[in-house]
């Protein structure tokens, strides 16, 4: 078969675009640092980088979510402890104001702490985290103790023993079909109107036994508060279990983290020794192909006839 000068420079350019297109394929790897940059480079590492996307992203979002949940217990943890201080003061008092020896001044006395303390405890029943009140169930942006203000400026806290707070539990995601409700409601805390041992209620109770200096009434009393400390000790540990197991799943999070890390890295990711050597080998075959094109396309009819 004849061979053409036209063949011959097709054949040249096919070779020569095709040294071209190998090497800025290369040189596109070392210049992102991946060696897929298009799904056409590795369409079945592809799938396998999209898949370790989309779980690097849920794995962010749940690690998120982790973060968010410890904020509200450890915030939980801290007004219970607040508010275990109250009740425990509240116990002092009452125990000082029942031996019976104490005239109606010193009882009077007491009486105004016992005020103050409840007004304490209602600042810490009405407690919020980032704008939201923790003590309200699902309805986190009601104030949940809220009274009516008296004309000295003071408030109407009367009926706090029959606040209904909302029952709604918060859930937090934290893993792959992980739920984990990671609030208390008001009244699980202080109790409600049903309850013998609700707080406001006792706090009520002992200011009037105060008030009349009806001492039986002030140890009758006693058991309440007790009763009552025990519940919020218990809740205090419920809340310990799930902070625990939300550190445990921060730590399973961070290591799946860079487990799915490691897995992309290892799909996507180039390596820089032998692409640099790859590149180098052909850049060398480009320019010998240029060289030998130069020399072939040279040669015309002209040439043969000097």
């Amino acid at each position: 078969m004849r061979v053409t000068n036209n063949m011959l420079s097709s054949q040249l350019i096919l070779n020569l675009n095709r040294n071209a297109q190998q090497m800025n394929t290369t040189q596109t790897q070392l210049a992102t640092g991946r060696k897929i940059n298009k799904p056409s480079d590795d369409p079945v590492g592809i799938t396998y980088s999209l898949r370790y996307r989309a779980e690097l992203s849920s794995n962010e979002q749940y690690q998120k979510n982790v973060d968010s949940a410890i904020s509200w217990l450890d915030f939980n943890d801290t007004v219970m402890d607040q508010a275990g201080s109250v009740v425990q003061r509240l116990r002092e008092l009452t125990v000082q104001a029942a031996t019976g020896t104490n005239p109606q001044s010193a009882l009077d006395s007491i009486n105004e702490e016992v005020k103050q303390l409840k007004a304490q405890l209602i600042d810490i029943s009405n407690s919020t985290l980032n704008g939201k009140y923790v003590f309200n169930g699902e309805t986190y942006d009601v104030k949940p103790y809220d009274f009516p203000a008296n004309p000295d400026g003071s408030f109407d806290t009367s009926g706090a023993a029959s606040v209904l707070t909302d029952t709604g539990k918060i859930n937090f995601i934290v893993g792959e079909a992980v739920q984990l409700p990671i609030n208390v409601t008001g009244n699980e805390v202080f109790g409600n109107a049903a309850e013998a041992d609700n707080l406001f209620v006792i706090f009520n109770t002992i200011s009037q036994a105060l008030a009349s200096g009806d001492q039986k009434e002030l140890s009758n009393q006693l058991n309440n508060i007790d009763t009552r400390t025990n519940k919020m000790l218990s809740i205090r540990a419920e809340i310990g279990a799930k902070t625990n197991r939300i550190e445990l799943m921060q730590g399973r999070l961070s290591d799946l983290e860079v487990n799915l890390s490691d897995l992309q890295s290892k799909v996507e990711d180039a390596d820089y020794a032998e692409l640099s050597i790859k590149s180098k080998i052909q850049e060398n075959i480009y320019n010998a192909s240029l060289s030998t094109g130069a020399k072939i396309i040279s040669q015309s009819l002209v040439d043969f006839l000097r």
